[in-house]
């Protein structure tokens, strides 16, 4: 793996570690945001745990999958696993088209777009073709 290699993957990698572990750790305001997606998502699908849960194995999910990128463990695998809860987590938190509030709206969809370019970097990992 060359230097500018590992510092891609580190680059994406961190962020998630990073944020996902506060996520796990101390969910807070998260669990109100995310759940009016949670229950949209338990009219279809059921989904056996509280939302305090939810959020929080997400969290989990990111901190690993971060970590494993940035360390180059499986990160192909890694990245999907992220990539799939970075999902939720965007349309959950950065719902910009829902704010009425220009500055509000304006802050959320930076969000969104920042979002959208760590995924844009999971998907580059996964298409590596590396295991």
């Amino acid at each position: 793996m060359s230097l500018l290699g590992f510092a891609g993957r580190a680059l994406t990698g961190i962020p998630f570690v990073v944020l996902g572990y506060d996520a796990a750790t101390s969910p807070g305001m998260r669990v109100d945001i995310a759940a009016p997606l949670l229950d949209d998502v338990r009219s279809v699908v059921p989904i056996p745990t509280d939302n305090d849960t939810v959020v929080r194995a997400n969290g989990a999910v990111q901190a690993a999958g971060g970590a494993l990128i940035a360390v180059g463990i499986a990160p192909r695998i890694a990245a999907g696993a992220v990539l799939a809860s970075l999902v939720p987590t965007t349309l959950a938190g950065h719902a910009f088209w829902n704010h009425e509030d220009e500055g509000m709206r304006k802050q959320q969809q930076v969000q969104f777009i920042k979002n959208a370019a760590l995924a844009g970097g999971l998907v580059s990992i996964i298409a590596a073709g590396r295991k």
